[in-house]
């Protein structure tokens, strides 16, 4: 049998994920400086664009993968990016904050362990100023960022005044209920 290599079958390249498109992640998102860019502002903007390029699950609470599955790899890379996204689109003063609880000198930390610590820091500078933030509070701008597709269990938890690690659990049976 002749050895044909017009016949052989050339695998499809795997697409590039968009994350790997974005070159300047700050003509996309502003920096938060408190001042010009507020927090709120700011996570809606940053939403919007983890939403678009498809990296979302990596701060909305979504587990990742086992580190023995075979996508695992990927994700921490697609993570890594996602990380520095969050710190490239910090003034300095909030990096400092957030990147000092971020990790150890072992691991790099998470986008979702950045993004948490940037929440929990932002309600704790307002409260030190005697603006403080009450849990339902919390709450509710948590879940006023929610997609259409969680409106059904964002309402839920503001007529049931859940606190912020009920309504984080019930947002994420939530994600795997629609993933199944």
């Amino acid at each position: 049998m002749e050895n044909n290599p017009a016949s052989a079958v050339i695998p499809t390249p795997k697409p590039l994920h968009p994350v790997y498109s974005v070159t300047h992640i700050q003509n996309k998102v502003r920096v938060l400086d408190g001042e010009k860019v507020t927090y709120s502002d700011w996570v809606k903007l940053f939403r919007l664009h983890a939403h678009a390029y498809e990296v979302l699950s990596h701060i909305d609470g979504t587990k990742p993968p086992a580190k023995s599955d075979p996508t695992y790899e990927s994700w921490s890379k697609i993570d890594a990016i996602v990380l520095q996204w969050i710190l490239g689109t910090l003034s300095d003063s909030y990096v400092k904050r957030v990147i000092e609880h971020v990790g150890t000198s072992q691991h790099i930390g998470t986008a979702q362990q950045a993004w948490d610590r940037l929440h929990t820091d932002l309600a704790d500078q307002l409260n030190d100023v005697d603006h403080p933030v009450t849990e339902s509070r919390l709450v509710l701008q948590m879940v006023t960022g929610l997609p259409q597709e969680y409106d059904t269990v964002a309402s839920f938890i503001t007529q049931a005044d859940e606190s912020w690690d009920d309504a984080r659990d019930m947002i994420e049976r939530e994600q795997r209920r629609q993933a199944a």
